[in-house]
């Protein structure tokens, strides 16, 4: 096959490359520039280069043609608005999961599918073909799984998809890689948001919210414990950087017209019961498949829980809990198995 490879840099997209290569495929590797240059100002560094600099040592040893594009203005307008309006009305997004949907298998796809039987990328994921329907699998290593945050893609984009690693487990990715001898066989995996590399998400957030007082009010008896610098520094089931003392402190709850924070140090006590959700904009990944049980994510990593939905539209479901999950957020992506086919994802409100 004709095959467009997005390479990053890391040793996941890398091992792919060199997997389709040795297929035999004909492969062009593709890496997207989407650094923000106005973040990259404020942080003073360009860590782009250096996942440049790994992209064409691999590329040059597999002798595969590169091609570097500028997707900059479309992350911008696709993913990065996406995620300072999500904040703004106090909810968390889910940059990366956008990411896939809008610009690896969306922007990326406009340009250039027609060019290609099918585009690869370094997702720990699988997809099987049945009856001309495309269904996305998770990979057997279940911590390292990705399918969560490709829950959103259309069958349209599925069909063009290609996951070379998806049958591997982690450890047996890096000794691909080390029996390879690829460049970046030793380069540690890259953790955080996709388009911010080593600028933290909170760094992020003050660059283009910056900091507003606010209180931080004990949810039980409504008094004040302390300040803060801004609501959208916070998410529901918070524990880490709430900076009380006699705590553990969570945050259980933000109202963004007056810039208050709830905590509370009886989170998973009485009144607060997390069993259920509610989600709209239900995304159906192969066909519309309305069954009354699911296994549920509520986040990226190895937890399914078996949960009980109740569809209260063509758009919108109940989904009930087999048990207690104490960061229900709004704005995260609630995404629906059965088995290990991923099936659909819908946004918490």
């Amino acid at each position: 096959m004709n095959i467009a490879v997005l390479i990053s840099g890391g040793v996941d997209s890398s091992v792919a490359l060199h997997k389709l290569v040795q297929q035999g495929h004909q492969v062009t590797a593709f890496y997207l520039k989407i650094w923000l240059e106005d973040e990259l100002a404020f942080l003073g560094t360009c860590p782009w280069e250096e996942d440049l600099s790994y992209v064409r040592a691999v590329c040059e040893k597999l002798s595969v043609s590169l091609e570097v594009v500028s997707f900059q203005k479309q992350y911008w307008d696709r993913v990065v608005s996406y995620t300072l309006g999500e904040i703004k009305k106090g909810r968390t997004p889910n940059p990366d999961m956008m990411c896939n949907q809008q610009v690896k298998f969306g922007a990326f796809y406009e340009l250039f599918a027609a060019q290609f039987d099918a585009i690869a990328t370094g997702h720990y994921a699988q997809t099987e073909h049945l009856n001309d329907i495309t269904y996305l699998v998770q990979s057997p290593d279940s911590i390292k799984d990705q399918t969560y945050f490709l829950a959103r893609l259309s069958q349209q984009q599925l069909q063009k998809a290609l996951f070379p690693i998806g049958g591997m487990t982690k450890a047996e990715l890096r000794a691909y890689a080390y029996q390879a001898d690829l460049p970046n066989k030793e380069r540690k995996d890259s953790q955080g948001i996709c388009f911010l590399g080593k600028l933290k998400f909170s760094e992020f957030v003050h660059y283009h919210m910056g900091e507003q007082q606010g209180n931080l009010v004990e949810f039980e008896t409504g008094q004040i414990k302390g300040a803060h610098k801004g609501v959208w520094f916070y998410t529901h089931g918070q524990r880490q950087g709430i900076g009380l003392a006699a705590g553990p402190w969570y945050v259980v709850s933000k109202d963004i017209v007056t810039n208050t924070v709830y905590i509370s140090k009886q989170y998973h006590d009485l009144g607060k019961k997390r069993s259920f959700l509610t989600i709209q904009d239900i995304h159906w990944l192969s066909g519309v498949s309305q069954q009354e049980e699911y296994l549920v994510k509520l986040r990226h990593g190895p937890k399914k829980v078996l949960s009980k939905i109740t569809y209260l539209s063509d758009n919108a479901a109940r989904i009930d809990l087999s048990e207690d999950d104490q960061g229900i957020a709004p704005g995260q992506y609630a995404v629906l198995y059965d088995d290990r086919r991923c099936v659909a994802s819908g946004v918490i409100i």
